[in-house]
């Protein structure tokens, strides 16, 4: 079954009478009269709340830009878990951080990396995770690795001109302009030189980390060995401005990733014996073995509380930007979800729980020791929605190959606003995810979990994992939009006279193996580094 009608163009005047209903200073507007299709006064007291008093905006902008990246091991993710639990206490939810494990704590402070000649100017670079700092500027020239024939020659490089240097271990894009920038607006004949001409370059930049002998991950801790002050690597997403940020595998000097474009300019200058020089200054520290934690809160069933409808996401990020579209929206969608069920209906048939996990961007382990740890809630889910990818308004429920699950989803979709539907195609029965998100580590163990899938708003190529994701690439409305559906959803399911089925479907072969597919294993989670 599908939800989904043509959405009508939005009008100017529209759209700046909804700016300015954003703009945190601006009177909130009351919620607009809407059809519901059933006579259910909780639903419509859900949108009420949801729309008059939503609290997506502070929950958004105090989570990324006052308590910022949420790496793993942090002391700001440390940071978000006691500001969830303390909202929630002031909500009058329960709600505690569960220990499942324990992580390398590391934080990283300014960073500064300029180039000194043959010209001054500044650079933009991050640190890679769980990389050392610099105690203080440091200088030296910008090397390249070597074009050389042999690894002999190679670790001669490493002898006469890594000590004291920065070297760039990555392939220096000859373009940062986006391939569907290229297609727009190039004329063939000058894109297919350009597509040649960078095919070659990386052919040859594949044959000297070939002829160093050195396995490609080896290589950054050959270099530390050597006695460089400053690995710089570029992981360019593809698309204006961004870069993909990650951990390093360098510990007492600093990996950076160094944007496309200051990347590339480096490169260049080395390429062409232009003796690039360049400072870094780093402030990083490892802070040694911490605890980690999900935040799980609960609003207690009152007919059934051994029974759960759980909400889902992911507190943790990368430390490139501030996480706001990974996953700072799912977890903004889901307290708002529990405040507006919390103020409208603190009396659910089944029990509500919101779990918001650590540890997802290194394997789902968050969510694998909260599956593994409590099989009575695994045994009692109803069911568990999972959102974890942007920022749009929801437009997809995969059943996730559960077959009773989609006339429950049917049903329930059926008493929402068309406001909130028309873009929600549901899939029927669809696979069910091995690892893509936390819904995954409950899916594994045939527990009813399904992930709200966001439209897209451009969130591979420029937010997820970037340097970009930030507070402003949120869509307030949407996901406030998001977080009523959310509510209502869970509203429906813990009061719903039905459980939803577990039944799987029998899975095709698999295109590549001609095999039958398996359900998906459950992963072991990492519960230390």
């Amino acid at each position: 079954m599908r939800f989904h009608l043509r959405s009508s163009p939005l009008r100017l005047g529209t759209a700046l009478l909804l700016a300015v209903l954003l703009t945190p200073a601006a009177p909130v507007a009351p919620a607009a009269a809407q059809t519901f299709p059933g006579d259910d006064p909780v639903l419509e007291r859900i949108w009420e709340e949801g729309m008059e008093n939503s609290q997506i905006y502070w929950l958004g902008q105090t989570l990324t830009d006052s308590i910022g990246p949420r790496l793993t091991g942090s002391p700001q993710l440390d940071r978000a878990h006691d500001w969830i639990v303390e909202t929630y206490g002031e909500w009058g939810i329960e709600a505690e951080n569960q220990t499942y494990g324990s992580w390398l704590a590391w934080d990283h402070g300014l960073t500064h990396l300029a180039l000194l000649e043959p010209r001054r100017t500044s650079l933009v670079a991050r640190p890679l995770a769980w990389t050392g700092g610099t105690e203080g500027p440091v200088e030296g020239p910008v090397v390249t690795l070597p074009d050389v024939d042999s690894p002999e020659a190679f670790q001669e490089w490493l002898r006469a001109e890594v000590p004291g240097a920065l070297v760039l271990l990555s392939f220096p894009q000859p373009t940062c302009r986006p391939d569907a920038d290229w297609e727009r607006h190039a004329a063939p004949e000058s894109r297919a030189v350009m597509e040649a001409d960078r095919e070659a370059r990386l052919m040859n930049w594949i044959a000297r980390m070939q002829a160093s002998g050195v396995p490609p991950q080896q290589i950054a801790p050959l270099l530390e060995q050597a006695g460089a002050v400053a690995v710089l690597t570029n992981n360019w997403a593809e698309s204006w401005g961004t870069s993909r940020i990650f951990s390093g595998s360098t510990g007492s000097i600093p990996s950076l990733e160094v944007e496309c474009e200051d990347y590339s300019l480096l490169a260049r200058l080395a390429e062409e014996g232009q003796s690039p020089r360049a400072r870094v200054n780093v402030e990083a520290s490892f802070l040694g073995e911490t605890p980690t934690f999900n935040t799980v809160g609960m609003i207690r069933g009152s007919e059934l509380p051994d029974e759960y409808v759980v909400l889902s996401a992911h507190l943790d990020t990368w430390h490139g930007a501030t996480g706001a579209t990974d996953n700072g929206t799912g977890t903004i969608v889901m307290m708002e979800a529990m405040r507006i069920l919390q103020a409208v209906f603190p009396t659910p048939r089944r029990s509500i729980v919101v779990g918001h996990w650590g540890g997802e961007e290194q394997g789902l382990n968050g969510s694998a020791a909260f599956a593994e740890d409590n099989p009575e809630i695994l045994e009692g889910m109803q069911i568990l929605l999972n959102q974890d990818n942007g920022t749009g308004r929801i437009s997809n429920i995969g059943m996730q190959g559960f077959i009773g699950a989609g006339p429950f989803f049917s049903r329930w979709l059926a008493q929402v606003p068309e406001e909130l539907t028309r873009f929600i195609e549901l899939e029927m029965p669809s696979l069910p995810d091995a690892g893509r998100s936390d819904h995954a580590s409950f899916v594994c163990h045939g527990a009813p979990a399904f992930r709200l899938g966001s439209h897209e708003f451009d969130y591979r190529d420029y937010t997820w994992h970037t340097n970009r994701d930030t507070f402003d690439k949120i869509a307030l409305e949407e996901v406030r939009w998001n977080a009523i559906l959310t509510a209502m959803l869970t509203y429906m399911a813990s009061e719903d006279p039905e459980r939803v089925p577990r039944d799987r479907r029998v899975l095709p072969q698999d295109p590549q193996t001609g095999q039958t597919m398996e359900w998906p294993a459950c992963r072991t989670p990492m519960r230390s580094w």
